[in-house]
């Protein structure tokens, strides 16, 4: 058995495809990897890939996950899986990226800066649109989301471009 994340889950699987020589699609590479807790202590983070670009380079053989990234990738794409701890939430924070969350496990509240509230549970889909938001763990148990962020312009209000506002 691999090591718990440090949000007492099970690691996270990594199956990473590309070509041969011959151009036919073989396995890359294979890991388990446990997640781990970011400074602010209230979510334990793994980096699954990124791309460098969107649209993404199929022939650039650089692992994803060893590319440098912060919670967005500027001009490119980023996927990490993301353990809300019981309890906690992140701060208030928007980014030029259209983002994808996949509930995998538990639920999450999402807050917007308006004060307006949604419950997200296991197996549920939240298309965040460059907008200001935060997430919050109401439960007693650990919320695992899955997170595909792809670099989108800033969204525009009257003509002029929201700001970024990223937790640090």
């Amino acid at each position: 058995m691999s090591e718990l994340s440090d949000s007492g889950l099970p690691p996270i699987q990594r199956v990473v495809t590309g070509h041969d020589v011959n151009g036919r699609a073989v396995f890359k590479s294979e890991d388990e990897t446990p997640t781990k807790m970011i400074p602010s202590g209230d979510a334990s983070f793994l980096l699954i890939w990124t791309t460098e670009t969107v649209p993404a380079d199929n022939n650039d053989e650089t692992d994803g996950r060893h590319r440098e990234a912060g919670l967005t990738l500027e001009g490119g794409s980023v996927i990490r899986v993301v353990d809300m701890l019981p309890g906690k939430q992140s701060p208030m924070h928007r980014t030029n990226s259209i983002d994808y969350g996949i509930v995998l496990e538990g639920e999450i509240e999402l807050e917007l800066d308006d004060g307006a509230k949604k419950t997200v549970r296991q197996g549920g889909i939240i298309v965040q649109r460059g907008t200001n938001h935060l997430w919050r763990n109401t439960t007693d148990k650990v919320c695992r989301i899955a997170f595909v962020l792809i670099e989108a312009p800033a969204y525009l209000h009257n003509g002029v471009p929201l700001p970024e506002d990223k937790p640090h």
